[in-house]
């Protein structure tokens, strides 16, 4: 019986997802070729490189995890290699079943060799357009000291650019350190100007994290497993009709669970709670989304109405436009 609801989900070509980031999704192969356009040396080992940029099967450890975007984010400094990144990780999706995707990224980390925040998303913009996958991008802020200008900026950018490749705004970054409430004034602006946004919430700090956002005006929340700690959180999660972007084997890497198991999905699904199931970082931890709807499967003896609901749900909460949302759910019905 799960044997054939495994296959089912390997053979699956109508897959959405909406937590992916840029710099944690770069393959061996992309970044070799991003390496080749700017004459930067890598090593020529497969498995050297790929222990460069993905974490080692036993990480349970945040700072080990951390340090594993330094060196993509060091391929993507440049326009030429924030174009090809992009395009090149529309080919790859397609060929792993996707029919739509939301990329994220933070401008802000890719202005290193004089880029300006405008010319990295115009870039991506370009890339976008040179592959068939349907897809948008969310432009992240990021939390830390003395950056709130080059957020304001972010936010500004998502605004020029919405809905020409842009589609949202994100917060994210060591929530840990920096709490969610902080950001307030971002949401503000971005509520102003009419940015749709996500908020990464609820992974590193509790379920006060998650209500900070909601209370913001988040529609879906980056992660938000720990929304799970509070029933008054849960219970406005169900009131907003507010979904969950859930990342299983990152939530793993980052030590948030010790095994999927422990993580509340079950719980979720059972109070009708709306969540998507997402990669995160595919490359860094070593997954792929049929990879995470199988683990979760198992785990959770899940079946297959089970798994196309966590795609309506992705498309429902998508920030595509209707038309696009219409065509999607067309192609989960056939």
């Amino acid at each position: 019986m799960i044997n054939d609801l495994l296959n089912k989900i390997e053979n699956m070509n109508n897959l959405v997802e909406l937590h992916l980031h840029l710099d944690g999704a770069l393959s061996v192969d992309n970044c070799r070729k991003l390496a080749e356009l700017q004459n930067i040396n890598i090593p020529s080992d497969d498995n050297e490189l790929l222990s460069i940029i993905s974490v080692s099967k036993n990480c349970h450890d945040l700072n080990e995890f951390l340090t594993k975007f330094e060196f993509p984010l060091s391929l993507l400094q440049t326009t030429e290699s924030i174009k090809l990144s992009i395009k090149n990780l529309q080919e790859e999706l397609i060929k792993q079943g996707l029919i739509y995707a939301e990329i994220r990224f933070s401008p802000q980390l890719h202005t290193k060799k004089g880029l300006t925040q405008e010319e990295v998303v115009q870039a991506a913009i370009e890339g976008l357009n040179l592959s068939k996958l349907k897809c948008n991008l969310i432009l992240c802020c990021m939390r830390g000291k003395n950056n709130n200008k080059e957020n304001i900026d972010t936010i500004k950018l998502a605004s020029k650019y919405i809905n020409r490749g842009v589609c949202a705004v994100d917060l994210a970054g060591a929530e840990g350190l920096y709490s969610t409430s902080e950001y307030e004034n971002l949401f503000k602006l971005a509520n102003e100007l009419n940015v749709p946004f996500t908020i990464h919430a609820g992974e590193a700090d509790g379920a006060n994290s998650v209500y900070d956002a909601i209370r913001f005006g988040a529609k879906r929340i980056g992660h938000g497993v720990r929304s799970s700690e509070d029933s008054k959180v849960l219970d406005l999660i169900k009131e907003k009709e507010v979904t969950l972007e859930i990342c299983p084997t990152s939530n793993i890497c980052t030590s948030v669970y010790e095994k999927i198991s422990d993580m509340p999905i079950k719980m979720f699904l059972d109070n009708h709670i709306k969540i998507t199931i997402n990669t995160d970082d595919p490359i860094i931890c070593n997954t792929n989304l049929k990879e995470e709807l199988k683990k979760i499967a198992v785990v959770f003896n899940l079946n297959y109405d089970n798994i196309i609901n966590f795609q309506l749900n992705a498309v429902n909460a998508s920030f595509a436009s209707k038309k696009l949302k219409e065509e999607l759910i067309d192609l989960l019905k056939n």
